[in-house]
């Protein structure tokens, strides 16, 4: 199978390799617009050749967007003009809402709206171009596949083909409920590490404390911090709905947390404590589900 991939970063990257592996693509085709990514891919053998991406989905019977949601926003509705019949296309992106809805920009849909299935596949680290890119980053996660009845049954089999290749787990869902749910399990995580990185930053002017003291638990909690923000600032934004209904929440467990330390009731503080351990319940049965 021919498959171009729009956008060589860790996502991109990570892709080439398990589907170069497992046989699913026969021929990679890299496109993206920063020089040194493309020499980066060809040179880690991440893709066959480098191209521009009106040229590479007319030769791709799969096309991958694997670049930040703002651009995938500009890009979509242009680029499924310059498909062919039996060309199918899908994108990585963090949010959906938005993205889906380009391709409606008024009461009618894209003509080629059925070869597009918006899906999101959950896994990542906080690094990112060509050189971050890992084998098996995808096994064992969850993909999502949102508004799967307006895409057609072929393009819909060929993505669900792809995600089981990566040896994820498919979960369906609307765009809004996708956009609503990122928000809590996976935007809000992000937006706690750039607070807790600023909070510490902006408190311990001697770098060098910061060092000596950071154990474990500061590192993976600040882990996400290192996130690209050209990447994340758009997710924010297209998300800006759900993401602030997240932070009020958020913010709320945070004041009743401080509130029992500020009237000495160190009981409700344990309790507090106690009641957040439930979500080892959850994630057990989340990664039981995942094996």
């Amino acid at each position: 199978m021919n498959i171009s991939i729009i956008g060589l970063g860790l996502i991109g990257g990570s892709i080439a390799l398990d589907l170069r592996e497992s046989g699913f693509a026969t021929n990679l085709i890299g496109v993206d617009q920063n020089h040194e990514h493309c020499q980066q891919a060809l040179k880690l053998g991440l893709v066959d050749h480098i191209s521009v991406w009106p040229q590479a989905v007319k030769e791709s019977d799969l096309v991958i967007l694997a670049i930040p949601v703002n651009a995938i926003v500009h890009l979509l509705p242009e680029l499924m003009s310059h498909i062919g019949d039996r060309t199918t296309v899908t994108d990585m992106g963090s949010t959906k809402a938005q993205i889906t809805a380009c391709l409606i920009p008024s009461t009618r849909a894209h003509s080629r709206r059925g070869q597009f299935v918006a899906s999101h596949p959950m896994a990542g680290t906080e690094h990112s171009g060509p050189t971050a890119a890992l084998r098996g980053l995808f096994v064992g996660r969850t993909a999502v596949i949102c508004d799967q009845h307006d895409s057609h049954p072929r393009d819909l089999k060929r993505i669900e083909e792809l995600y089981q290749v990566l040896k994820m787990r498919l979960v369906y869902m609307s765009s809004q409920e996708h956009d609503l749910h990122a928000a809590y399990v996976s935007h809000l995580s992000h937006i706690s590490s750039f607070v807790l990185a600023n909070t510490v930053l902006g408190l311990e002017k001697n770098v060098g404390t910061i060092f000596d003291l950071a154990g474990g638990g500061f590192e993976s909690t600040v882990r996400l911090a290192k996130s690209s923000p050209e990447m994340w600032a758009p997710i924010f934004e297209q998300n800006r709905e759900h993401v602030v209904e997240a932070l009020s929440a958020y913010i709320d467990e945070l004041e009743a947390f401080r509130e029992s330390l500020v009237s000495k009731d160190f009981a409700q503080t344990k309790s507090f404590m106690q009641e957040a351990n439930h979500i080892r319940r959850v994630l057990e049965k989340m990664h039981g589900v995942a094996k």
